[in-house]
């Protein structure tokens, strides 16, 4: 059967180009019509935060880098205490404390620092000198876990790798029998300064292992403005773990800010079942004082090394003041606590002398 053209009228072509039209322009929309919202998008988010940036006040950087654990407020506010942010800071030439005679306060450590909660100087001695300072260093240690918000009733192991070779210092923590909720690893690292619980905790608190641990303190004392202080370890066995007691006065001002750390040095003794057994395990404070009733202590850390002589610091109540104690350098097993009551005794005698006026 013959085929024969079919003809149309302009005016149905005309319909056709229009409808041809039409279609390519709904097709180069949809293709670019996302680019350009996404562009407009990042425009705005770009002026946004330029304008972000140009109001609002610079954020100071944190006391550590936490690549690990969620973020989690612990017992302080680090701005608060980072440089002299708060108006804090150690004033040598105070005079509230003008009626205490310096030269009659005799110290037997090498380093020793007072000062009160307003940063008022009461006593120096070769206070910047950088000295080792043993396991004061474990104060910091606590410090930097309890920063990450890592949870502290995470179970750890005490490993081959948490004995100590440098020294060889003994600790009750058996290897591989030995499990703990990192809430009392910090408290057998802080009270009975255990090495293998201090190292535990380094171990275990960054992805990046001991390491990144150590770096982390460092960073931490640089925020405190604790210029001449570096730690190489998370026990402070190693004696090129060093600072001042300047430094360290800062460190224990921070120290108290830890609701835990005040908890554990109010404990004069404490019994953990660390072992698959059940044996039980009792520890006494390493710092006497806290069990004497003629003395309110807040927040302490001990320390010794041969290096290091005996160390201690504390933040304690004396004559109704929060006063902040550094005694590093100290000769004999109870030089420290000598040295403490023999600054609590001058500050009293002072007071009674100053009231019978």
């Amino acid at each position: 059967m013959p085929r024969f053209p079919i003809f149309h009228s302009r005016s149905d072509q005309r319909r056709r180009s229009g409808a041809i039209r039409a279609t390519r322009l709904l097709f180069v929309l949809l293709f670019t019509g996302p680019i350009i919202l996404t562009g407009g998008a990042c425009a705005s988010n770009q002026s946004q935060s330029g304008q972000d940036r140009s109001t609002l006040a610079p954020t100071p950087p944190k006391p550590y880098v936490n690549a690990s654990a969620p973020v989690n407020p612990s017992g302080y506010d680090w701005r608060n205490i980072e440089g002299t942010q708060d108006g804090w800071q150690l004033n040598e030439r105070s005079s509230e404390w003008s009626r205490l005679n310096r030269a009659a306060l005799n110290l037997h450590s090498v380093s020793a620092m007072i000062v009160d909660e307003r940063g008022n100087v009461l006593y120096s001695k070769n206070a910047r000198a950088v000295r080792p300072i043993a396991s004061i260093t474990k104060l910091m240690t606590a410090m930097v876990v309890l920063d990450t918000g890592v949870s502290l009733k995470t179970p750890i192991r005490i490993v081959e790798d948490d004995r100590d070779r440098l020294k060889n210092s003994r600790s009750r923590l058996r290897i591989n029998d030995t499990v703990l909720s990192r809430r009392e690893m910090i408290m057998v690292a802080i009270m009975s300064s255990d090495n293998r619980a201090a190292h535990a905790l380094g171990r275990t608190t960054f992805r990046g292992g001991t390491p990144e641990f150590i770096q982390a303190m460092n960073r931490k004392a640089r925020a405190l403005g604790m210029r001449n202080t570096r730690f190489v370890d998370s026990s402070g066995l190693d004696p090129r773990n060093q600072s001042t007691a300047e430094d360290l006065v800062k460190m224990v001002r921070a120290a108290s800010n830890y609701p835990l750390l005040h908890e554990i040095t109010a404990l004069g003794q404490m019994t953990l079942r660390p072992f698959s057994d059940g044996t039980a395990l009792q520890y006494r404070n390493t710092n006497p004082l806290v069990r004497s009733p003629e003395w309110t202590v807040e927040v302490s850390k001990t320390g010794f090394i041969n290096e290091a002589g005996r160390c201690l610091v504390m933040r304690a109540r004396i004559d109704n003041r929060s006063l902040y104690m550094v005694f590093l350098g100290s000769n004999g097993k109870l030089s420290t606590v000598g040295d403490s009551n023999r600054v609590r005794d001058w500050i009293l005698t002072s007071s009674r002398t100053t009231a019978a006026r």
